[in-house]
C-alpha cells in the first residue's frame, strides 16, 4: 500500500475527509452549508464542501457516490466518477441528483460521497495506420451475449 501526502485546506466546521474503515478505498466528504438543500425528484444541485486540496503530479482524485446514499433514497452523482486533476485548486464541489420520487434533505454535515486518491498515467500517444488483431477484435456492448 502506498501513502502519499496532499496538502489540504478545510474552510468548513467538519472534519477532514476519513477512512471509515482501516481497507476502505474511498473517504467520506461532508456537505458545508449555511442551510438545508432540498433536491425534490430528478432535481440536482452543486453542494460545497468548504475542501480544497492540491495533489501530487501523477495523482487524481475521483468522486463517486455513496452506495447507502443511493439504496436507501436514490441519491447519486451526475457526473460520476467527477475528476478532479492536480492542477485544480477551487473548493471541491460535489452535483448531487435526486433520482427517487420523494424530496431529499441535504443537510450541513451530512456524509455525500467519497473522494479516492489514486494514481494515474500521462498517455504519449503513437498514431499507426493499424492495430494489433486480439481476439475479441471489435466486438463491444454485449457482443459475447447471454452466458
Amino acid at each position: 500500500m502506498d501513502n502519499v501526502t496532499v496538502k489540504i485546506i478545510n474552510r468548513s466546521a467538519n472534519p477532514l475527509p476519513s477512512y471509515s474503515t482501516p481497507l476502505s478505498a474511498g473517504m467520506d466528504l461532508r456537505a458545508n452549508l449555511s442551510s438545508p438543500v432540498t433536491l425534490g425528484p430528478l432535481e440536482r444541485a452543486l453542494i460545497p464542501t468548504g475542501i480544497f486540496i492540491e495533489l501530487p503530479q501523477g495523482y487524481e482524485c475521483q468522486i463517486r457516490p455513496r452506495s447507502g446514499l443511493a439504496l436507501k433514497h436514490g441519491i447519486s452523482l451526475v457526473n460520476t466518477p467527477g475528476t478532479i486533476d492536480a492542477d485544480y485548486r477551487g473548493e471541491i464541489g460535489v452535483i448531487l441528483i435526486n433520482l427517487s420520487n420523494e424530496p431529499f434533505v441535504v443537510n450541513h454535515g451530512e456524509r455525500i460521497c467519497q473522494m479516492v486518491v489514486t494514481s494515474h498515467s500521462t498517455v504519449e500517444w503513437n498514431e499507426v495506420e493499424t492495430l494489433d488483431e486480439s481476439e475479441r477484435g471489435a466486438g463491444g456492448f454485449g457482443h459475447t451475449g447471454v452466458k
